[in-house]
């Protein structure tokens, strides 16, 4: 075993043992967190394959853009502390079948289609970049360039939503501290 491999694995097991603690804790906030370190084992992964640019772009746009709002909508919400309830057996089941489902159709792609292994150049100028984003020809990507700003719009959206969110427990005025800020008590 070589050096780059050993490498790579550490990398592989580190966003697969944070995924698999955002998945399993039972504090929202945590979940969270484990998330970010899961997403920022993969851009270690895209510095350790050279490709710096699309390093830099997984953590501006989902460390930096998608992670963030999930914790500010988390904090918003006034449920950060709390513990989130224990999923049903069912539920478990069910996950555990879609884990292994996706292993074996994983296997059965590589299986089938016999990938071989790159030369590791890559050609990744950023003004080849930046031109192939914003083109509509052959080579380019300006709709899933625009579905990631849509990706970006509704997280932001959906925060805001969760965030406005009246509190279920209101006080006995009927009215929360949040809606009536004439509200005496500070």
């Amino acid at each position: 075993m070589t050096a780059t491999q050993i490498i790579f694995y550490i990398i592989a097991a580190f966003i697969l043992g944070c995924g698999l603690l955002s998945m399993t804790t039972r504090k929202i906030f945590r979940s969270a967190i484990w998330l970010l370190f899961s997403l920022l084992g993969v851009s270690g992964l895209y510095f350790w394959l050279q490709v710096e640019f699309i390093a830099a772009v997984q953590i501006v746009l989902y460390v930096g853009g998608i992670v963030v709002l999930i914790i500010f909508s988390v904090f918003l919400t006034q449920q950060s502390g709390k513990e989130m309830p224990k999923a049903p057996v069912r539920r478990t089941i069910a996950g555990i079948l879609a884990v292994l489902f996706g292993f074996a159709f994983t296997y059965f792609l590589i299986y089938k289609y016999n990938f071989k292994a790159g030369d590791g150049k890559f050609d990744m100028e950023v003004s080849r970049i930046g031109n192939q984003m914003l083109s509509t020809g052959e080579n380019g990507f300006a709709l899933p360039f625009e579905v990631v700003s849509i990706l970006l719009l509704s997280a932001m959206v959906g925060c805001i939503v969760i965030a406005m969110k009246a509190p279920s427990n209101f006080p006995k005025g009927g009215e929360s501290k949040l809606t009536n800020p004439n509200s005496d008590e500070r």
